[in-house]
């Protein structure tokens, strides 16, 4: 999708701050951080929702790169969080599958 900001980021035309890349996901810093460690973590093929997720290795993928960002950010032993936001009510602000990585703090429960 030409005009998905996550796609450009993918495809090189905006600089994130990434922490993690591989032939399948990208990861980098949240612009506007909700923890002491917020990393958005999406898919390079560009998937608009959850909703639309169809290939359960790529959805594995995504679930296990989390757990690999997590150790490697020092947060697996403590703990950390994930999120998918999916739709209007469910917050989803861009519209190119995303997972929040949240740690470094504890957090409360429930969310929002």
């Amino acid at each position: 999708m030409s005009d998905c900001l996550f796609c450009k980021m993918v495809r090189g035309e905006i600089v994130p701050d990434i922490v993690y890349e591989d032939a399948n996901v990208l990861a980098f810093n949240d612009i506007n951080p909700q923890a002491p460690v917020h990393i958005l973590v999406i898919p390079k093929q560009h998937i608009a929702t959850l909703n639309a997720l169809s290939d359960k290795a790529l959805a594995g993928e995504l679930l296990t790169r989390c757990a690999l960002i997590a150790d490697q950010q020092g947060l697996a032993e403590n703990g950390y969080r994930t999120v998918i936001n999916c739709n209007d009510q469910g917050g989803q602000e861009v519209y190119h599958l995303h997972l929040h990585l949240l740690g470094g703090r504890q957090l409360c429960w429930p969310p929002g």
